[in-house]
């Protein structure tokens, strides 16, 4: 859908409000927020409500780290209270090594309201290679839905798409969809700059 007219605000009670501003190529969004994890989030959402399956992808240019465990990325989430069930592909500022991750990219999800999170990571994390890293200016990231199931994929270039991941996970059929981003640090806002924002 090109550029994206997106409704903006914070979910949770974050410390710090966050904001949007439109640029030429896409967006940049300034984020507070403990997290998003655990039974309920803080962050700043950009989205809009989808009532059927989709395909979107962005490349996320850069983002600014306040923590190790920054993240940002493309959410689709059943309501906009701060415990509500979700999906969430997403990547950290860096390649360092994150418990069981050792790559740049994550896809976590909510399956329940108000219960705990979870996450899929790469096959490889022990490994000493990250099958998975980030390469900004061009890290995409693209996430489908096919009726239950989720795909998510990665590129470095928009055009050539590796899979992440595949999870199956009864949510509404109307979702917010759209823009995630937290500091996972509450004193302390980060930027991420999503660009070449598509959706079908």
């Amino acid at each position: 859908m090109g550029q994206v007219s997106f409704l903006s605000q914070d979910i949770g009670n974050v410390a710090l409000e966050g904001s949007i501003e439109k640029t030429d190529e896409g967006y940049d969004i300034i984020a507070g927020g403990a997290d998003i994890w655990g039974t309920e989030d803080q962050f700043h959402f950009c989205y809009v409500t989808v009532h059927d399956d989709f395909d979107i992808a962005v490349r996320l240019e850069s983002l600014s780290m306040a923590d190790l465990y920054t993240k940002a990325g493309i959410m689709a989430r059943k309501s906009l209270l701060a415990d509500s069930e979700h999906v969430f592909f997403m990547v950290f500022p860096d390649n360092s090594p994150r418990n069981k991750n050792n790559g740049g990219y994550e896809f976590q999800y909510r399956e329940k309201m108000g219960e705990e999170s979870f996450a899929i990571y790469p096959d490889d994390y022990s490994s000493e290679h990250a099958e998975f890293p980030i390469h900004y200016p061009n890290t995409w990231l693209r996430l489908k839905r096919s009726g239950n199931i989720f795909h998510s994929y990665s590129s470095t270039d928009g055009e050539t798409w590796k899979q992440y991941s595949s999870h199956e996970m009864e949510i509404a059929q109307t979702v917010y969809l759209g823009l995630a981003v937290t500091s996972h640090n509450e004193q302390q806002s980060v930027k991420a700059a999503f660009r070449e924002i598509t959706m079908k």
